[in-house]
């Protein structure tokens, strides 16, 4: 199972839009998860419209509507695979470790927050945060992931974006 990971997509906020070549690859995955902050309906239902189901948790940011539509939290099986999904992981220090706690069921745990791509493992348990498509910050470039699922375990895969 292909899933596409994004997180931190901010719209509308100016000209800004998903590039597109991420909207080709969020076109070609099984699922979208999306970690939060979308911050408006409108812009969540777009991201609808690409195709594929569209799993999403709500983010700091995002408006009355979506905060009272989506989860703060939510676990989505995949081929076997759990993976968590949740918007702000906390603190840098120990955050593996605090996430492998607060999700034991858990494969690996997927969130955003603070547009840095980040993806740790340990003892089999992942964190990946797909960093932001259309908001850097201080990363050096916009990027989503890629989840591969299949026979109960995910792999991870940072892209750049052009």
């Amino acid at each position: 199972m292909l899933i596409a990971v994004i997180s931190d997509t901010h719209m509308p906020r100016g000209a800004r839009r998903l590039p597109d070549s991420c909207v080709a690859r969020l076109g070609t995955a099984d699922l979208i998860v999306h970690a939060g902050d979308v911050s408006t309906a409108t812009t969540l239902a777009q991201i609808e419209l690409i195709g594929p189901p569209v799993l999403a948790v709500r983010g700091n940011v995002d408006d009355d509507e979506l905060a009272c539509r989506l989860p703060s939290e939510r676990i989505v099986e995949a081929d076997g695979a759990r993976i968590a999904i949740i918007h702000d992981a906390g603190p840098r220090n120990r955050r593996l470790t605090r996430m492998r706690r607060r999700f034991p069921g858990a494969d690996a745990v997927v969130f955003g927050h603070s547009h840095q791509p980040l993806h740790e493992s340990e003892g089999g348990f992942q964190i990946f945060n797909p960093g932001s498509p259309t908001e850097r910050r201080r990363a050096p470039a916009h990027t989503m992931g890629l989840a591969r699922a299949a026979g109960g375990a995910v792999e991870f895969e940072l892209l750049e974006l052009p």
